[in-house]
Order: C-alpha cells, then sequence, then structure tokens
C-alpha cells in the first residue's frame, strides 16, 4: 500500500497532505516557521498523522514543493533522518509533463508550476490560476498546457499588516464578509477596501490577462484566502484549496511510471 506525504512549502503557510493510495486521509496547513528543528517538525508530523491512526513509518513516498530554501533543507534533513527518505524535490528541472514557456524558467516557484500542472490536467484549456498566499500570484496557462508566467502582487496579509503599522489611527480588524461597500464605521470601511479591494485588483489583472489568451479561459482560484476573497470576484470559476496538493500527486505518479517503465 502507497502512503504519500505531500508537502507544499510556502512563506507564511505549509500544507501537507497524507495519501493512502490515491485517497487524501488528511490535510494540514501550518506555520512555516524556519525554526523549527528536524526533530521538532518530526515530532509534529508524527504527533498530525497520530489524529488519523497513522505512524511516519508507514510513509513511503515524499514529494516536496518549496520556495523556502532553509526549510527545503530541514524537511529533507528530516525526512532523511527519521524516515530513512529522500523526497523528491521538485522545481524548474523536474519532469512536469509541461513546457515552461518564460524568459528564465528557474525563476519560476515550484507551487506556481505545480498549480499549472493540476489545472491543466483538469481543464485542457487556457487557465487563469489565482493563488491568494503570502503574495497574490496570478499565472497563465496555454490551452496546449504551457506556463506562460503571470503576475505577482502583494499578499492580502501583507497589504493588511502594512497599512496598520503605517496608519497610527487605524486598528486591526478580521478579514470578514463587509455589509456593503459603504462602511459605516472604521471596521466596516477597512474590511470594505481590503475585501473588495483585492477582490477588484485581482478581476482587473484577470481581465488584461484574458486579452492575451485565446478563449475559453477557466479561472480557478487557490490558496489559504481564496474562500475568503473569490467570492468577490466577478471572474473567479471555482475554488480548490488543494490545487497544489493534487499537482504534487500528478508528479509524484509521473515519476512513479517513469521509474517503472
Amino acid at each position: 500500500m502507497k502512503h504519500l506525504l505531500a508537502v507544499d512549502v510556502g512563506n507564511t503557510q505549509t500544507v501537507a497532505g497524507f495519501y493512502q493510495d490515491d485517497t487524501l486521509l488528511r490535510y494540514w496547513r501550518l506555520s512555516s516557521s524556519r525554526d523549527k528543528t528536524e526533530d521538532e517538525l518530526f515530532a509534529l508530523l508524527a504527533e498530525l498523522l497520530r489524529e488519523i491512526d497513522k505512524t511516519p513509518k508507514m510513509i513511503n513516498e515524499i514529494i516536496l514543493a518549496s520556495v523556502v530554501p532553509p526549510l527545503t533543507a530541514i524537511w529533507t534533513e528530516m525526512c532523511q533522518k527519521y524516515l530513512n527518505a529522500k523526497p523528491l524535490i521538485i522545481d524548474s528541472d523536474s519532469d512536469l509533463g509541461i513546457e515552461i514557456a518564460i524568459d528564465n524558467p528557474k525563476e519560476a516557484g515550484a507551487d506556481r508550476l505545480i498549480n499549472a500542472v493540476a489545472a491543466y490536467q483538469a481543464y485542457h484549456q487556457a487557465i487563469i490560476i489565482v493563488d491568494f498566499g503570502t503574495a497574490t500570484t496570478l499565472d497563465c496557462v496555454s490551452p496546449n498546457g504551457a506556463y506562460l508566467g503571470g503576475a505577482i502582487a502583494p499578499g492580502v496579509e501583507i497589504s493588511k499588516d502594512a497599512l496598520f503599522a503605517r496608519a497610527a489611527r487605524l486598528a486591526t480588524v478580521p478579514l470578514a464578509k463587509p455589509k456593503s461597500a459603504i462602511g459605516k464605521n472604521t471596521a466596516q470601511s477597512l474590511q470594505a477596501g481590503i475585501l473588495f479591494g483585492f477582490a477588484g485588483q485581482v478581476d482587473g489583472l484577470i481581465r488584461r490577462m484574458t486579452l492575451e489568451l485565446p478563449a475559453p479561459v477557466r479561472v480557478i482560484a487557490t490558496g489559504g484566502l481564496a474562500p475568503l476573497i473569490a467570492p468577490y470576484s466577478l471572474f473567479i470559476d471555482e475554488v480548490d484549496p488543494l490545487l497544489t496538493l493534487k499537482g504534487l500527486v500528478i508528479v509524484n505518479e509521473r515519476y512513479a511510471k517513469n521509474r517503472q517503465s
């Protein structure tokens, strides 16, 4: 029986999924703490797996996408020390099954490439992927599955924190559904500005990108804040919080088939 640990390490959050054969048994969103040692990381993994009556010793396949080199090293050390395995680490040189049609493929984050793999396999058409993470990224995939590049904007949390840090009279507010675009108090005004504002920013970029892509274009949102922002977008067709994990599974299967052939 295959037990796969798929890990997507972002600047703010790490998403880890545990698969039994083709079934995702559980996934977790963790803080991407650079302070954890490989020993602490293993202890956390063991604790999480106990929730589903599994143990780290059951893991026989590991795939890792990371945009944080120090954490790539810590995850790799943990896997080698405690799981007796080296993870399959994904980057632009990996066999992803897609063309990377940008000036310098090494500049493309592994998560952005993996998202393109997952989205194209699902729909086989031109796609725009909006990832609401530390940065808000929009990535374009051609109708034949080539990764075309995209746009990067400051993320929701970064912008919110910067606003509260620089504006002395503004107190932090929770990101909640605005009652209207016209706030009746400071909290409502901030919620409207942040949520409607970011949705509008994303829609503006999608509108411009759509003009440069052949129709039809499908728009998929992912990332931790996607369920909060996407409902206010005019163009996002669906939200898939697990898009990156799905892409990791697809690439892992590709490598497994290559090993068998």
